[in-house]
């Protein structure tokens, strides 16, 4: 069962350090409920670490030599202190280093936050932007709070104020009655947009999340070839 320990516990960890990255949790849990995510149900409600502790931990990772930092949390734009006030904070600290963040949802991604990415001296211009279909339909079906249009007109808006930035994206496949025209609005959206990189998954039902409920009713060579079709126009 989720406890108040868990996050606590969870929090209280060191970061473990590579060679040149901090990994840095800011925030626990979910509340977006997304249709096929066990996370809310496997890691509770969100939690968001007090800004001084954060900016205490990335010190440190700079004192170590760590020349870049990686902001953790499965949504980061609903941070409770303000996502963009964490990242000006970041960014105004002294030293040689770049900072980013996972995983952003297109829901929450506020205008204030938009125009503070177009400010950050330190962050590489690189955004991570899980669209996960292009149908509305099917985002409905995943509880995805945006239709299609909504997410394009937010790429829109980013690439306004930062014409060079790099936008990456998670897309699930073969989600349950997905049927081929719904996943050629995905292509096309993909096409419209330009990423740099895709994660594609071919969806799998996770126990415990509502979509696990629902008929996974595509083929396994037919979510395989989804895959192929987008893997091949994104990351190739």
């Amino acid at each position: 069962m989720y406890t108040d320990f868990h996050d606590n516990y969870f929090f209280e960890i060191t970061p473990e350090l590579s060679s040149d990255t901090s990994f840095i949790p800011i925030m626990s849990g979910c509340d977006n409920f997304c249709s096929y995510c066990a996370v809310p149900y496997t890691r509770g409600r969100e939690k968001s670490r007090p800004v001084s502790k954060i900016i205490a931990e990335v010190k440190i990772a700079l004192k170590k030599r760590r020349k870049k930092i990686l902001l953790l949390g499965q949504n980061v734009n609903s941070y409770k202190y303000g996502f963009a006030k964490l990242l000006k904070k970041i960014d105004n600290i002294p030293g040689d280093f770049e900072f980013n963040f996972i995983s952003s949802n297109p829901h929450d991604m506020t205008d204030e936050i938009v125009s503070t990415f177009s400010k950050l001296k330190k962050w590489p211009r690189e955004l991570h932007l899980a669209m996960q279909s292009g149908n509305d339909e099917i985002l409905k079906r995943m509880n995805r709070k945006y239709t299609s249009g909504q997410f394009l007109k937010l790429v829109q808006a980013l690439k306004s104020y930062i014409p060079d930035l790099m936008i990456t994206t998670d897309i699930i496949v073969g989600f349950p009655g997905e049927t081929k025209k719904q996943f050629e609005d995905t292509v096309k959206i993909c096409k419209k947009i330009g990423f740099s990189k895709a994660y594609v998954s071919q969806y799998s039902p996770r126990p415990g999340t509502v979509a696990a409920k629902l008929k996974d009713d595509i083929p396994a060579d037919e979510k395989k070839k989804r895959w192929k079709i987008l893997n091949n126009l994104i990351n190739q």
